[in-house]
């Protein structure tokens, strides 16, 4: 795959390594892939390599590690609209999903009631396409900052999980249907 920068239209040559890793870099495509499918250089006085404890903070090679030990192998990633901030579903991911999100540049999670890897739009054609990842101090939670494609990140048609309210003691719906389930989701 082709990268460009779109902040200095160029294209990445060095082995897919970003060059930008202290300023905000976005690339078309898969913006936060390119400094994770290469040798990622490290930054920070101590080049950031271990922490405390000894164990390896970032992979030399291909992949940011996350906690995966701290949360029985699944961790929480926030879904959030790259434009609006708008905060569109909250799923859970393992060391796979993970793998395969930064491989492929769209959100895969780990389907806790299917038990299996789950391609997020693989049904609906409503695929995430990840602009950005932010990783949390303890590198057991993200946010996907990302472009929802057909509009709606919810499975009842919703753009975002998050479409009811709580006012005095019920649920009451704030959001607007993009999409008829039953139609989308034909079995």
């Amino acid at each position: 795959m082709e990268l460009i920068c779109e902040k200095y239209q160029e294209k990445n040559s060095d082995n897919n390594r970003c060059r930008h890793l202290d300023e905000y870099c976005k690339y078309r495509t898969s913006c936060m892939i390119h400094f994770m499918s290469g040798e990622l250089e490290l930054s920070g006085k101590d080049g950031g390599s271990e922490r405390e404890d000894g164990q390896a903070r970032l992979s030399e090679r291909y992949m940011i590690e996350l906690r995966f030990d701290k949360g029985n192998g699944l961790l929480p990633a926030i879904a959030q609209d790259y434009r609006t901030n708008e905060v569109l579903m909250l799923a859970y991911f393992n060391e796979e999903a993970w793998r395969k999100t930064l491989e492929t540049g769209k959100a895969h999670y780990w389907s806790r009631s299917r038990n299996k890897l789950w391609l997020k739009g693989e049904s609906s054609g409503h695929v995430q396409i990840i602009k950005e990842i932010l990783v949390d101090c303890d590198e057991d939670t993200v946010i996907f900052k990302v472009e929802q494609l057909g509009g709606a990140a919810c499975h009842k048609g919703y753009p975002s999980c998050f479409f009811r309210r709580v006012e005095g003691g019920k649920l009451k719906i704030i959001g607007e249907m993009v999409f008829d389930p039953d139609e989308v989701y034909k079995k």
